[in-house]
């Protein structure tokens, strides 16, 4: 196998052969500098509930298997007072389950009851690695649960949690959870398929709101829904205004805010004319840098990364943090090994790491 043309650095990679393929990137910056990163394993080879984490001390030059943690799925990580956390599900549409590490994810926490992890178990619920934000003294996480019966999309209800910055976390008792808000499907002149991987972020009014992925597949427009969360994280709800044209929407995103400018950014699924023909879903083939100042207005700033054929190869779920005047990035990639091909560009074979030098300034 030659990795030598996948773009990026390859932090991990599992033949298309195996029929187990890599979903759900996350990345953190600890405390000290170093760089966790991780992902789950998907596919008809796998049994959707294991995630490998990985560590690097160098920025990112090299990475090391740290764990491979059973029981988990969907999750992101997240650092909190010096701690860093794992939080997602037990397994596909399984309990929502968080991990604390205490040495820089070697080890962590067991989920083996409410006050060690196990916080709701009590439904179906979905999610992927979606942004942990600290607001009002409050941490807040997106949500979904699936109800009544599993139908991808169309049953997904959102929904947000929080809890106080010094509670337990591991205790289901200091989460607090918002009314789920169900799919109307006579929304979009009824082209509306579902909302999921809402991302929480703070509006520039200070309010908590969800912005959701929206399954829409129009070809002239991609669209993200604006839930609104009330303050006191009880009340989640959603008017058919509060759709937004989002370029990518139709597949997963993470917005945060610029700790330095008035601006968001995300990192989306893009779809540029010439492949405007292909399934907007499926096209992931684009990874472009957009920006907002109102949350409701969004522009292309940046191609990233792409590729001319859409088939195979994809740059998606990417999460991502700020350091400084750079965006350091975690990526689900659809590549050639050398080998052999990615099964499709959905099912994929890389998690890569990417550098986005001098993002503020990056246009095209």
């Amino acid at each position: 196998m030659d990795f030598e043309h996948v773009p990026g650095v390859v932090i991990d990679h599992i033949p298309a052969s195996t029929g187990c393929y890599i979903g759900s990137p996350s990345i953190a910056i600890l405390p000290g500098g170093t760089y966790l990163a991780s992902h789950d394993i998907f596919g008809p080879g796998s049994t959707y509930n294991h995630v490998r984490v990985f560590a690097s001390s160098d920025r990112g030059k090299t990475w090391r298997q740290t764990r491979e943690i059973v029981g988990a799925f969907w999750s992101n990580l997240f650092c909190h007072q010096g701690d860093v956390y794992v939080l997602g599900t037990s397994e596909q549409y399984g309990n929502l389950v968080i991990r604390r590490s205490t040495d820089g994810g070697v080890t962590w926490t067991e989920p083996t009851d409410k006050t060690t992890g196990a916080l709701r178990t009590d439904g179906e619920y979905h999610t992927a690695p979606m942004p942990v934000v600290v607001h009002e003294g409050r941490l807040w996480r997106a949500y979904e649960d699936m109800h009544p019966d599993r139908k991808w999309g169309r049953n997904f209800r959102a929904f947000i949690m929080s809890a106080h910055v010094d509670s337990d976390l591991l205790d289901a008792g200091s989460w607090s959870h918002s009314n789920p808000v169900a799919r109307d499907p006579s929304w979009l002149d009824g082209l509306f398929g579902g909302w999921l991987e809402g991302n929480a972020v703070i509006a520039p009014n200070g309010q908590i709101v969800d912005i959701l992925r929206v399954d829409y597949r129009q070809q002239d427009t991609e669209k993200a829904a604006i839930v609104r969360i009330s303050d006191d994280a009880k009340t989640a709800t959603f008017s058919e205004q509060d759709f937004i044209d989002f370029p990518g929407g139709c597949k997963k995103f993470t917005i945060r805010k610029d700790p330095a400018t008035e601006y968001y950014w995300s990192l989306s699924n893009y779809v540029p004319e010439k492949f405007g023909d292909y399934n907007t879903e499926r096209a992931r083939n684009t990874l472009a840098l957009i920006r907002s100042k109102d949350l409701r207005s969004w522009e292309v700033r940046k191609i990233v990364l792409q590729h001319d054929d859409p088939e195979k190869h994809a740059f998606q779920y990417v999460d991502w943090q700020f350091e400084n005047a750079d965006i350091i990035v975690a990526s689900r990639t659809a590549y050639d090994d050398g080998f052999d091909d990615a099964h499709n560009q959905h099912d994929a074979n890389f998690m890569t790491f990417h550098r986005l030098e001098g993002f503020r300034d990056a246009v095209d």
